[in-house]
């Protein structure tokens, strides 16, 4: 027994030291297996990155490049080839094995992309009417240029360098020939040098005559040209020079420039965002790139203007082109281009000092100006102040959408020269009332133009204002003057007696009083009609003119009302010629008889 309890002692001893062992062989086979399945996984991936499939080879190497299935295909290439080259720079021995067939495919695909990209580019250069060209048609490709830059740099440089080269040769052939076109269809009268605003007003010159509106352009005043620059008009479909011809159209040097830049705009901003996207630059480089396919362009158009600017002297037009450039910049910037802002910088810089020469000119010419020489001289508005109201207005409304403070400084400067030249004019005529009514002629027209167009609180409407009220006054005083003078003499005298308490005095004016009562009440009808034919027969604007009248009514009554004043002081109460006086208010009902009615 007892030996029988030892051998099964010894036996269980054994199975433990058996079960102990299979354990540690489990773990040991667990851990091989996990390993196993790891290198498994591992040379999965590393096989299935080498192995070229036979789909692919037979697209890359039958397909057109055109077809859905050539593009999925070169993805995959690309990233085979991606894959291959990390396992080379790990020392993997397999690449050699798929290196060779890779490379010809890459090849193959290379030869095959560039020749199909350089047939596309090579295609932009037959003729367009629309002056676009058809680059954005290339984006659906812009793998493959991606494939290029990744597998064949030289061949991706050569595509860039033929893209550059094309491209800025046919933009600049485009725009050339659009601009000689565009400029034949401008008006063939344009401003000279001699057409300033104090230069004599002569039927060569013309300059309202407006022989015809297809042959020559304004050049004081604005009419329908600012609309150029209204929303509407700003990105309106650009002019077609063949087209305006056969209809026998002619525009404006600020239309051909709006035409000119959208089109620019247009195209650099389109031209700008392909760049980015199909050569996968941004920053300064795709500034750059930009630059070396439109820049030739840029700059032709830019010498264009500036030996444009060299013979022009329409100031609006060059103060139109500046507003419009001021619009296309913001743009630019909404459509976050930011490539031709130094274009824009270089375009202001050629036209703000034109702008400010022209001006300065015009300045100078009125400053010049001799009214001695300006031959017969009448009441009427003058020639140059219906100028400068024309084209001060211009102006100030175009100013007024995007303020400069330059601008109203240098219309100050002509304002002030004007206002100078019509106290000049005014000197030349004799009696002091006729140089009243051309004050007060010019001024009024001169508001009246000024008030169309610009805000009712802006400096230059302020100013006239206040120099046609007070001559308005001064005339009015004129006007009264002959038929009641004596009665504005006696109560001006009478009133200032009264203020320093010398009333007394009056006790004496008795006959003078009765004259004047008497004069009065025979001859102020008369008196009144006659006035008002005057003020009629003077003043160009009859709503001024009718101002006028019943300002001097409203005067001579306020006058006569101060007379009765006078003589109900105790020293001419008791006055018989009283009894004479006209009453106030049956002289304020028969003087609303004289007053005309526009």
């Amino acid at each position: 027994m007892e030996q029988m309890l030892g051998a099964f002692q010894s036996d269980l001893s054994s199975i433990s030291s058996e079960i102990r062992t299979l354990q540690e062989q489990s773990g040991a086979m667990n851990i091989r297996l996990r390993n196993r399945q790891a290198v498994r996984g591992k040379l999965g991936e590393l096989v299935d990155g080498l192995v070229v499939p036979s789909a692919l080879v037979t697209a890359i190497l039958e397909a057109p490049v055109t077809e859905p299935r050539f593009l999925e295909q070169l993805q995959e290439l690309d990233a085979k080839a991606a894959a291959v080259r990390e396992q080379e720079a790990r020392g993997t021995a397999a690449c050699a094995d798929v290196r060779g067939v890779l490379d010809r495919l890459r090849v193959k695909a290379v030869t095959k992309i560039r020749e199909f990209i350089l047939q596309k580019i090579y295609s932009f250069r037959k003729p367009m009417t629309n002056y676009q060209i058809p680059q954005t048609a290339l984006l659906k490709y812009r793998f493959f240029y991606q494939f290029l830059l990744g597998n064949e740099r030289a061949t991706a440089k050569e595509i860039r360098d033929e893209y550059v080269e094309t491209l800025s040769k046919i933009y600049l052939s485009y725009y050339r020939s659009y601009l000689g076109r565009l400029m034949k269809v401008q008006y063939e009268e344009v401003a000279e040098k001699d057409d300033l605003m104090g230069v004599e007003d002569t039927a060569k010159k013309g300059f309202f005559s407006k022989p015809s509106l297809r042959s020559r352009n304004t050049i004081f005043t604005l009419g329908t040209r600012g609309s150029v620059i209204s929303p509407a008009e700003l990105e309106a479909p650009i002019l077609v020079p063949h087209t305006a011809q056969r209809g026998e159209q002619r525009y404006p040097f600020e239309a051909l420039f709006r035409s000119q830049h959208y089109a620019l705009l247009d195209n650099s901003c389109r031209e700008y965002l392909f760049i980015c996207e199909f050569f996968v630059v941004s920053g300064p480089a795709a500034h750059d790139l930009f630059h070396a396919v439109m820049g030739r362009t840029l700059s032709m158009t830019q010498k264009h203007l500036e030996s444009y600017l060299v013979d022009c002297y329409d100031a609006i037009a060059v103060f139109l082109c500046i507003h419009i450039v001021l619009r296309f910049r913001n743009i630019t910037a909404k459509r976050d281009v930011p490539a031709l802002d130094r274009y824009w910088e270089q375009v202001l810089a050629l036209l703000w000092p034109r702008f400010e020469l022209i001006l300065e000119m015009n300045v100078q010419s009125v400053r010049s100006t001799d009214p001695q020489r300006l031959g017969g001289l009448d009441t009427r508005p003058h020639y140059i102040t219906r100028r400068y109201a024309e084209f001060s207005s211009a102006l100030v409304s175009i100013n007024q959408t995007i303020p400069n403070e330059r601008t109203m400084q240098l219309l100050g400067q002509l304002q002030v020269e004007v206002e100078n030249f019509v106290l000049r004019v005014a000197a030349e005529f004799s009696s002091r009332k006729e140089q009243l009514v051309f004050l007060i002629n010019n001024y009024d027209m001169m508001l009246g133009v000024l008030m169309e167009r610009a805000a009712d609180d802006s400096k230059e409407v302020e100013s006239f204002q206040q120099l046609l009220n007070a001559r308005t006054q001064e005339f009015i005083e004129e006007l009264l003057s002959p038929p009641f003078g004596g009665l504005v003499a006696f109560v001006k005298e009478a009133e200032a007696l009264i203020e320093r308490g010398q009333a007394d005095r009056l006790r004496g004016e008795e006959a003078r009083v009765t004259q004047l009562i008497r004069g009065f009440g025979s001859s102020w009808k008369s008196s009144v009609e006659s006035l008002s034919q005057d003020v009629m027969r003077s003043f160009t604007n009859f709503r001024n003119g009718t101002s006028i009248i019943q300002g001097a009514l409203t005067q001579l009554i306020q006058l006569y009302h101060r007379f009765h004043r006078v003589l109900s002081q105790p020293q001419l109460r008791a006055l018989p010629a009283r009894a004479e006086l006209i009453n106030i208010h049956h002289l304020m009902v028969e003087l609303k008889k004289h007053k005309p009615n526009f």
